[in-house]
């Protein structure tokens, strides 16, 4: 007995659900690795091939002007700048709940050294941890 089958099984397979399904991780990736990245100012770093695995709350930005022989100082990444009297307060404020308080300086490697000394110096004052920021090799 000869039994045939009435309905065909359809071999095609949709992928618009796969599409959908991409587009939107694209999305996710594009939006999260925009937040991932906490200094807002271009800066230059100078390279290194040690890194520190300590994290640091709160950072110390430091922009040259070469063309105008100043430098600008930004905490926590911020757009306007702050003048070198206001950080050592600023930073104190932040790092006060902290159980061990570090902070990172990310200075352009065009600033001048006296510029990040200061900021070590003001860490030392205070008892802070310092992390230099820089780029990997």
């Amino acid at each position: 007995m000869a039994l045939k089958r009435t309905t065909k099984a359809d071999a095609s397979f949709s992928m618009s659900s796969m599409t959908d399904i991409v587009f939107l991780l694209l999305i996710f990736f594009l939006v999260t690795s925009t937040l991932v990245n906490p200094n807002a100012l271009k800066l230059l770093l100078p390279k290194s091939t040690g890194q520190v695995a300590a994290k640091a709350t709160v950072s110390v930005s430091i922009k040259h002007y070469p063309e105008r022989g100043t430098v600008s100082y930004h905490i926590n990444g911020d757009q306007t700048p702050v003048s070198f009297d206001e950080i050592e307060p600023a930073v104190c404020e932040l790092l006060a709940e902290e159980d061990d308080p570090t902070f990172s300086i990310y200075a352009d490697e065009t600033v001048p050294v006296k510029e990040v000394v200061a900021l070590m110096n003001i860490a030392k004052h205070n008892h802070f941890k310092v992390i230099m920021a820089t780029s990997p090799e």
